[in-house]
């Protein structure tokens, strides 16, 4: 069982832009099974904090993909992020 107050590495793996001016990044789990999703105004992310390639994002705000193609997209896209960029890095 794992402990809710741990942090997992998790990667980008999906950013979008509406027309309400927001910014949606979701960021999931290497397996595709757990995802973080986030949605922000374009100027708040401006003034705040870069999207990085990758997180450490609490179990407790982690959900889980229930779709079988979305988690087999998510764990494709995690594992080509990871490959190319440090957890750090701007993206």
């Amino acid at each position: 069982m794992t402990d809710p107050d741990e942090d997992v590495q998790c990667w980008l793996v999906e950013r979008a832009f509406d027309d309400r001016n927001l910014v949606t990044t979701v960021y999931a789990t290497p397996d595709g099974d757990r995802f973080h999703r986030r949605e922000r105004s374009a100027a708040a992310m401006r003034a705040g904090d870069e999207v990085t390639a990758g997180k450490r994002i609490s179990e407790d705000d982690l959900e889980a993909v229930t779709d079988d193609d979305r988690r087999e997209r998510y764990a494709e896209e995690a594992a080509r992020v990871a490959a190319d960029h440090a957890p750090e890095d701007p993206i």
